[in-house]
Protein backbone atom coordinates (compact mmCIF):
# COMPACT_ATOMS: atom_id res chain seq x y z
CA UNK A 1 0.00 0.00 0.00
CA UNK A 2 1.39 3.55 -0.72
CA UNK A 3 2.34 5.26 2.69
CA UNK A 4 0.47 8.33 1.80
CA UNK A 5 -2.42 6.37 1.84
CA UNK A 6 -1.64 4.54 5.06
CA UNK A 7 -0.88 7.55 6.58
CA UNK A 8 -4.13 8.89 6.03
CA UNK A 9 -6.06 5.78 6.93
CA UNK A 10 -4.26 5.16 10.06
CA UNK A 11 -4.67 8.96 10.96
CA UNK A 12 -8.23 8.37 10.34
CA UNK A 13 -8.65 5.61 12.58
CA UNK A 14 -6.85 8.16 15.50
CA UNK A 15 -9.37 10.88 14.86
CA UNK A 16 -12.18 8.30 14.59
CA UNK A 17 -11.62 7.25 17.97
CA UNK A 18 -10.25 10.61 19.37
CA UNK A 19 -13.81 11.91 18.15
CA UNK A 20 -15.64 9.31 19.93
CA UNK A 21 -14.05 9.60 23.21
CA UNK A 22 -13.89 13.71 23.37
CA UNK A 23 -17.81 14.12 22.34
CA UNK A 24 -20.66 13.83 24.37
CA UNK A 25 -23.58 14.31 21.50
CA UNK A 26 -24.28 11.63 19.80
CA UNK A 27 -24.17 12.37 16.87
CA UNK A 28 -20.61 12.87 16.91
CA UNK A 29 -19.91 10.06 18.73
CA UNK A 30 -21.62 7.99 15.54
CA UNK A 31 -19.24 10.48 13.39
CA UNK A 32 -16.04 9.07 14.93
CA UNK A 33 -17.52 5.31 15.18
CA UNK A 34 -18.03 6.04 11.35
CA UNK A 35 -14.62 7.29 10.17
CA UNK A 36 -13.43 4.58 12.38
CA UNK A 37 -15.59 1.95 10.59
CA UNK A 38 -14.06 3.20 6.55
CA UNK A 39 -11.03 3.91 7.73
CA UNK A 40 -10.13 0.20 8.74
CA UNK A 41 -12.23 -1.03 5.98
CA UNK A 42 -9.33 -0.19 2.70
CA UNK A 43 -6.66 -2.28 5.16
CA UNK A 44 -8.56 -5.09 5.34
CA UNK A 45 -9.40 -5.55 1.92
CA UNK A 46 -6.00 -4.66 0.53
CA UNK A 47 -4.52 -8.29 0.13
CA UNK A 48 -7.34 -8.68 -2.85
CA UNK A 49 -7.49 -12.18 -1.73
CA UNK A 50 -11.18 -13.36 -1.92
CA UNK A 51 -11.14 -14.85 1.94
CA UNK A 52 -9.74 -10.81 2.81
CA UNK A 53 -12.81 -9.34 0.28
CA UNK A 54 -15.24 -11.46 2.65
CA UNK A 55 -14.54 -10.78 5.61
CA UNK A 56 -14.06 -6.89 5.02
CA UNK A 57 -17.74 -7.06 3.69
CA UNK A 58 -19.18 -8.93 6.55
CA UNK A 59 -16.79 -6.64 8.54
CA UNK A 60 -18.66 -3.49 6.98
CA UNK A 61 -22.40 -5.15 6.90
CA UNK A 62 -22.36 -5.47 10.52
CA UNK A 63 -20.56 -2.39 11.62
CA UNK A 64 -23.62 -0.58 9.19
CA UNK A 65 -25.90 -2.53 10.89
CA UNK A 66 -25.17 -1.37 14.59
CA UNK A 67 -24.07 2.60 13.33
CA UNK A 68 -27.47 2.23 12.04
CA UNK A 69 -29.25 1.45 15.63
CA UNK A 70 -26.86 3.61 17.75
CA UNK A 71 -28.52 6.37 15.44
CA UNK A 72 -31.78 4.98 15.76
CA UNK A 73 -31.60 4.85 19.34
CA UNK A 74 -30.43 7.87 19.91
CA UNK A 75 -33.29 9.44 17.93
CA UNK A 76 -35.56 7.71 19.46
CA UNK A 77 -34.17 9.05 23.09
CA UNK A 78 -34.40 12.94 21.55
CA UNK A 79 -37.82 12.74 20.62
CA UNK A 80 -38.77 11.03 23.88
CA UNK A 81 -36.78 13.27 26.54
CA UNK A 82 -35.01 15.96 23.86
CA UNK A 83 -31.96 15.36 24.71
CA UNK A 84 -28.98 14.46 21.85
CA UNK A 85 -26.50 14.11 25.47
CA UNK A 86 -25.11 11.00 25.49
CA UNK A 87 -25.38 10.77 29.47
CA UNK A 88 -29.13 11.54 29.06
CA UNK A 89 -30.53 8.28 28.15
CA UNK A 90 -33.11 8.19 30.07
CA UNK A 91 -35.47 6.18 27.66
CA UNK A 92 -35.71 2.04 28.33
CA UNK A 93 -36.06 1.37 24.82
CA UNK A 94 -33.13 3.41 23.88
CA UNK A 95 -30.93 2.19 26.56
CA UNK A 96 -30.94 -1.29 25.55
CA UNK A 97 -30.79 -0.32 21.42
CA UNK A 98 -27.79 1.54 22.30
CA UNK A 99 -26.08 -1.35 24.25
CA UNK A 100 -27.28 -4.19 21.62
CA UNK A 101 -25.68 -2.17 18.75
CA UNK A 102 -22.36 -1.49 20.92
CA UNK A 103 -22.73 -5.26 22.01
CA UNK A 104 -22.38 -6.24 17.94
CA UNK A 105 -19.86 -3.55 17.33
CA UNK A 106 -17.06 -5.13 19.58
CA UNK A 107 -18.69 -8.47 18.74
CA UNK A 108 -19.97 -9.49 22.24
CA UNK A 109 -21.87 -12.68 22.18
CA UNK A 110 -24.92 -13.44 21.27
CA UNK A 111 -23.91 -11.25 18.63
CA UNK A 112 -20.30 -12.53 18.22
CA UNK A 113 -20.97 -15.06 15.07
CA UNK A 114 -19.43 -11.85 12.62
CA UNK A 115 -16.00 -11.83 14.58
CA UNK A 116 -13.95 -15.24 14.32
CA UNK A 117 -14.98 -15.12 10.35
CA UNK A 118 -13.46 -12.02 10.27
CA UNK A 119 -10.64 -12.30 11.87
CA UNK A 120 -10.05 -15.43 9.80
CA UNK A 121 -9.61 -13.29 6.35
CA UNK A 122 -7.12 -11.33 7.88
CA UNK A 123 -4.04 -10.65 8.17
CA UNK A 124 -2.48 -10.58 11.44
CA UNK A 125 -1.41 -7.00 11.68
CA UNK A 126 -4.97 -5.81 10.21
CA UNK A 127 -6.55 -8.33 13.25
CA UNK A 128 -4.26 -6.72 15.58
CA UNK A 129 -5.44 -3.19 15.14
CA UNK A 130 -9.59 -5.25 14.67
CA UNK A 131 -8.81 -6.93 17.79
CA UNK A 132 -7.38 -3.39 19.88
CA UNK A 133 -7.88 -0.41 18.78
CA UNK A 134 -11.12 -0.92 17.00
CA UNK A 135 -12.34 -2.02 20.88
CA UNK A 136 -11.76 1.44 22.74
CA UNK A 137 -14.31 3.92 21.20
CA UNK A 138 -17.24 1.64 21.35
CA UNK A 139 -16.11 0.61 25.02
CA UNK A 140 -15.99 4.67 25.76
CA UNK A 141 -19.68 4.76 25.07
CA UNK A 142 -20.72 1.56 27.08
CA UNK A 143 -18.63 2.83 30.11
CA UNK A 144 -20.59 6.35 29.35
CA UNK A 145 -23.97 4.57 29.23
CA UNK A 146 -23.51 1.95 31.57
CA UNK A 147 -25.24 3.68 34.44
CA UNK A 148 -28.56 3.74 32.65
CA UNK A 149 -28.64 0.10 31.53
CA UNK A 150 -30.55 -2.43 32.95
CA UNK A 151 -27.68 -4.05 35.50
CA UNK A 152 -29.50 -7.93 34.52
CA UNK A 153 -28.81 -7.70 31.20
CA UNK A 154 -25.03 -6.20 31.50
CA UNK A 155 -24.54 -9.06 33.49
CA UNK A 156 -26.35 -11.64 31.45
CA UNK A 157 -24.15 -10.21 28.17
CA UNK A 158 -20.79 -10.65 30.34
CA UNK A 159 -21.35 -14.11 31.58
CA UNK A 160 -22.16 -15.49 28.23
CA UNK A 161 -19.83 -13.70 26.56
CA UNK A 162 -17.29 -15.39 28.51
CA UNK A 163 -19.17 -18.64 28.30
CA UNK A 164 -18.89 -18.85 24.22
CA UNK A 165 -15.47 -17.32 24.16
CA UNK A 166 -14.55 -20.35 26.24
CA UNK A 167 -16.32 -22.98 24.87
CA UNK A 168 -15.95 -21.74 20.91
CA UNK A 169 -12.23 -21.30 21.00
CA UNK A 170 -12.27 -25.02 22.16
CA UNK A 171 -12.31 -26.97 18.86
CA UNK A 172 -10.13 -23.91 16.61
CA UNK A 173 -7.20 -25.13 15.07
CA UNK A 174 -6.60 -21.73 13.41
CA UNK A 175 -4.64 -19.07 16.03
CA UNK A 176 -6.91 -16.06 14.32
CA UNK A 177 -10.05 -17.56 15.45
CA UNK A 178 -8.96 -18.83 18.82
CA UNK A 179 -7.55 -15.31 19.62
CA UNK A 180 -11.19 -14.24 18.54
CA UNK A 181 -12.44 -16.29 21.03
CA UNK A 182 -10.06 -15.15 23.69
CA UNK A 183 -11.51 -11.84 22.63
CA UNK A 184 -14.87 -12.32 23.21
CA UNK A 185 -13.88 -13.80 26.59
CA UNK A 186 -12.05 -11.00 27.83
CA UNK A 187 -14.99 -8.39 26.48
CA UNK A 188 -17.21 -10.61 28.80
CA UNK A 189 -14.83 -10.26 31.91
CA UNK A 190 -14.59 -6.54 31.27
CA UNK A 191 -18.69 -5.94 31.13
CA UNK A 192 -19.56 -8.29 34.12
CA UNK A 193 -17.41 -6.04 36.75
CA UNK A 194 -18.75 -2.54 35.00
CA UNK A 195 -21.52 -1.72 36.82
CA UNK A 196 -19.68 -2.41 40.14
CA UNK A 197 -16.02 -1.00 39.48
CA UNK A 198 -15.54 0.83 35.43
CA UNK A 199 -11.65 1.12 36.90
CA UNK A 200 -11.58 -2.29 37.02
CA UNK A 201 -12.84 -2.71 33.72
CA UNK A 202 -10.08 0.02 32.46
CA UNK A 203 -7.63 -2.26 33.88
CA UNK A 204 -8.69 -5.52 31.89
CA UNK A 205 -9.12 -3.60 28.94
CA UNK A 206 -5.51 -1.88 29.03
CA UNK A 207 -3.83 -5.63 30.56
CA UNK A 208 -5.86 -7.45 27.34
CA UNK A 209 -4.86 -4.92 24.45
CA UNK A 210 -1.21 -5.50 25.49
CA UNK A 211 -1.57 -9.17 25.69
CA UNK A 212 -3.36 -9.75 22.88
CA UNK A 213 -0.28 -7.00 20.79
CA UNK A 214 2.06 -9.93 22.18
CA UNK A 215 0.32 -12.89 21.13
CA UNK A 216 -0.63 -11.08 17.52
CA UNK A 217 3.27 -9.88 16.71
CA UNK A 218 4.64 -13.05 18.12
CA UNK A 219 2.71 -15.20 15.61
CA UNK A 220 3.63 -12.88 13.09
CA UNK A 221 7.59 -13.24 13.76
CA UNK A 222 6.86 -16.53 13.75
CA UNK A 223 4.43 -16.95 10.69
CA UNK A 224 2.01 -18.98 12.28
CA UNK A 225 -1.38 -18.66 11.72
CA UNK A 226 -2.33 -22.73 12.33
CA UNK A 227 -1.66 -24.55 15.07
CA UNK A 228 0.25 -27.20 13.30
CA UNK A 229 2.82 -24.59 12.15
CA UNK A 230 3.10 -23.00 15.68
CA UNK A 231 4.44 -27.02 17.11
CA UNK A 232 7.38 -25.91 14.78
CA UNK A 233 8.59 -22.61 15.88
CA UNK A 234 11.50 -24.05 18.87
CA UNK A 235 13.13 -25.11 15.73
CA UNK A 236 13.53 -21.72 14.15
CA UNK A 237 13.22 -18.82 17.40
CA UNK A 238 13.20 -20.46 20.99
CA UNK A 239 13.04 -17.60 22.50
CA UNK A 240 10.37 -16.11 20.98
CA UNK A 241 8.79 -19.68 21.79
CA UNK A 242 9.20 -18.98 25.57
CA UNK A 243 7.76 -15.70 25.39
CA UNK A 244 4.99 -16.74 22.83
CA UNK A 245 4.31 -19.78 25.47
CA UNK A 246 4.07 -17.18 28.50
CA UNK A 247 1.76 -14.76 26.72
CA UNK A 248 -0.71 -17.34 26.16
CA UNK A 249 -0.59 -18.24 29.81
CA UNK A 250 -0.68 -14.88 30.79
CA UNK A 251 -4.07 -14.26 28.53
CA UNK A 252 -5.21 -17.39 30.05
CA UNK A 253 -4.75 -15.75 33.82
CA UNK A 254 -2.29 -17.47 35.58
CA UNK A 255 -0.09 -16.53 38.11
CA UNK A 256 2.22 -15.06 38.66
CA UNK A 257 2.16 -13.35 34.85
CA UNK A 258 0.22 -9.94 34.64
CA UNK A 259 -3.18 -11.87 32.87
CA UNK A 260 -3.71 -12.96 36.64
CA UNK A 261 -4.09 -9.78 37.82
CA UNK A 262 -7.51 -8.17 36.32
CA UNK A 263 -9.48 -11.68 36.77
CA UNK A 264 -8.07 -11.74 40.26
CA UNK A 265 -9.18 -8.17 41.24
CA UNK A 266 -12.87 -8.75 39.19
CA UNK A 267 -13.65 -11.73 41.36
CA UNK A 268 -12.12 -9.80 44.41
CA UNK A 269 -15.12 -7.42 43.69
CA UNK A 270 -17.76 -9.64 42.84
CA UNK A 271 -17.21 -11.38 46.31
CA UNK A 272 -17.59 -8.14 47.39
CA UNK A 273 -20.89 -7.62 45.57
CA UNK A 274 -22.11 -10.39 47.26
CA UNK A 275 -22.57 -12.37 43.91
CA UNK A 276 -20.31 -15.35 44.92
CA UNK A 277 -22.42 -17.51 42.38
CA UNK A 278 -21.79 -15.42 38.88
CA UNK A 279 -18.29 -14.72 40.30
CA UNK A 280 -17.94 -18.99 40.45
CA UNK A 281 -19.52 -19.59 36.51
CA UNK A 282 -16.83 -16.77 35.69
CA UNK A 283 -14.04 -18.77 37.20
CA UNK A 284 -15.10 -21.76 35.75
CA UNK A 285 -15.53 -20.14 32.18
CA UNK A 286 -11.86 -19.09 32.20
CA UNK A 287 -10.90 -23.00 32.67
CA UNK A 288 -13.03 -23.09 29.58
CA UNK A 289 -10.28 -20.34 28.01
CA UNK A 290 -7.23 -21.64 29.71
CA UNK A 291 -7.79 -25.01 27.64
CA UNK A 292 -7.19 -23.95 24.85
CA UNK A 293 -4.42 -21.83 25.74
CA UNK A 294 -2.67 -25.12 27.13
CA UNK A 295 -3.21 -26.24 23.93
CA UNK A 296 -1.15 -23.80 22.28
CA UNK A 297 1.65 -23.96 24.95
CA UNK A 298 1.69 -27.67 24.13
CA UNK A 299 2.24 -27.34 20.65
CA UNK A 300 5.14 -24.71 21.14
CA UNK A 301 6.65 -26.31 24.04
CA UNK A 302 6.10 -29.99 24.62
CA UNK A 303 6.67 -31.36 21.07
CA UNK A 304 10.38 -30.63 21.37
CA UNK A 305 12.12 -34.08 20.56
CA UNK A 306 11.98 -36.81 21.49
CA UNK A 307 7.97 -36.28 21.25
CA UNK A 308 8.02 -34.24 17.80
CA UNK A 309 5.57 -33.96 15.88
CA UNK A 310 5.13 -35.28 12.29
CA UNK A 311 5.19 -32.08 10.57
CA UNK A 312 7.68 -31.10 8.28
CA UNK A 313 9.98 -28.58 9.68
CA UNK A 314 9.85 -25.15 8.12
CA UNK A 315 12.79 -23.20 6.54
CA UNK A 316 15.06 -21.31 8.92
CA UNK A 317 14.89 -17.69 6.76
CA UNK A 318 16.63 -14.80 9.01
CA UNK A 319 14.22 -12.89 10.70
CA UNK A 320 14.23 -8.99 9.28
CA UNK A 321 10.95 -7.82 11.05
CA UNK A 322 11.07 -5.35 14.04
CA UNK A 323 10.65 -6.72 17.44
CA UNK A 324 11.44 -3.70 19.08
CA UNK A 325 7.28 -2.91 19.93
CA UNK A 326 6.69 -7.48 20.73
CA UNK A 327 9.73 -6.03 23.45
CA UNK A 328 7.73 -3.63 24.79
CA UNK A 329 4.57 -5.96 24.84
CA UNK A 330 6.07 -8.74 25.81
CA UNK A 331 7.58 -7.25 28.94
CA UNK A 332 4.27 -5.56 29.96
CA UNK A 333 2.15 -8.45 29.31
CA UNK A 334 4.64 -10.63 31.57
CA UNK A 335 5.75 -8.78 34.47
CA UNK A 336 2.75 -6.24 35.65
CA UNK A 337 1.97 -8.63 38.71
CA UNK A 338 3.66 -7.48 41.12
CA UNK A 339 3.59 -3.77 40.92
CA UNK A 340 -0.72 -4.83 41.53
CA UNK A 341 -0.69 -2.23 44.39
CA UNK A 342 0.47 0.95 42.63
CA UNK A 343 -2.00 0.07 39.57
CA UNK A 344 -4.85 0.01 41.94
CA UNK A 345 -3.32 3.17 43.42
CA UNK A 346 -3.44 4.56 40.34
CA UNK A 347 -6.87 3.86 38.78
CA UNK A 348 -9.18 3.97 41.86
Amino acid sequence: MNPYVLVILLSSLGLGTTLTFASSHWLLAWMGLEINTLAIIPLMAQQHHPRAVEATTKYFLTQATAAAMILFAATTNAWMVGEWDINSLSHPLASTLVIAALALKIGLAPVHFWLPEVLQGLDLLTGLILSTWQKLAPFALIIQVAPTIDPYLLSSLGLLSTLVGGWGGLNQTQLRKILAYSSIAHMGWMLIVLQFAPQLTLLALGTYIFMTTTAFLSFKVSQATKINTLSMTWTKNPTLMVITTLAMLSLGGLPPLTGFMPKWLILQELTKQELPLTATIMALAALLSLYFYLRLCYAMALTISPTTTNSTLPWRTPNTQSTLTLALTSSIALGLLPITPAILALVT
